[in-house]
This record gives C-alpha cells, structure tokens and sequence, in this order.
C-alpha cells in the first residue's frame, strides 16, 4: 500500500465513524425526544399508546380537583378543544386557574392524560413559548406588548 493510499484509508475510516457516531446520536436523541402538543392538535396526531409528549395550554377556570394524596385533576385548554389532566405531587406555586402550563406526561390505558412533570408561568408576563407561539398560530391568543 502506497502512502497516498494509507492516507486515503484514514480519511474513510474516519468519516465512517462519525458517521457511525452520528446515526447513533440521532437514534437516541428521536427515542427520549418529548414533541408538544396543545389540546386542538391531539385531533390530528397519531399519538402510540404511552409515548411521551408535552400538552400545553391553559388550565382551565374551575377545573382544579384535588384528591387525596397529592392527586390533582384539571383541564387544558387552548380555547377550542380541552384534555383532563391527571397529575400525583405537589403543584408548582405559581400554579392556577387561566394561566399558563406545559405538563410532560402520555396517555393512559384509559385514555386520560397522565402528567408527571407540571411547568408553570413565573410571572404575569410570561406564557411558555411554546404555548403562545400555537395559540398565536391559531389566533387564539392576545397579549398586550
């Protein structure tokens, strides 16, 4: 093998290992990725069976039920469609009625959104992006700048 060739050896075994690396990278970053979702784009996704999303919106007035042992039940919505929200811990503080939230969680055996992470607003000025970005799409959402 001449030395032009070995070099060439080199730079395809290199570039086929990071190759290598990236497809592997990619594989494992789709599996854990957590794609959101308000409750007017559920109608249309193709959600398997325990995959995990983000649903945000907002919660909904009087929807808030507390249960024993740290169970929570309410609604989001994004004004034109509304998802039950079944959450077990404790409540961010700033956590309430009309506000905005991003919950992580799946769906159910039962069909009931199950959240185990509960995202809300830090103050009277902040909606998650993500939210308002799809109820601004929609037109759904107005804030005073």
């Amino acid at each position: 093998m001449t030395r032009k060739q070995k070099r060439l050896a080199v730079i395809i075994g290199g570039l086929a290992f990071l190759g290598a690396a990236t497809a592997l990278t990619f594989v494992a970053l789709g599996q854990k990725a957590s794609y959101f979702y308000t409750p007017g784009d559920l109608a249309a996704a193709e959600l398997q069976p325990g995959q995990r999303i983000r649903l945000g919106g907002i919660v909904e007035k009087g929807s808030i039920v507390r249960g024993e042992d740290a169970s929570v039940t309410f609604a989001v919505t994004d004004i034109t469609e509304t998802v039950k929200v079944t959450y077990k811990g404790i409540l961010p503080d700033l956590f309430r009625e009309e506000q905005g939230v991003i919950t992580e969680g799946a769906f159910g055996a039962d069909g009931g959104f199950v959240a185990d992470t509960v995202l809300a607003k830090h103050d009277e000025n902040y909606m998650p992006k993500e939210v308002a970005d799809s109820l601004k799409e929609k037109g759904l959402w107005q804030h005073n700048e």
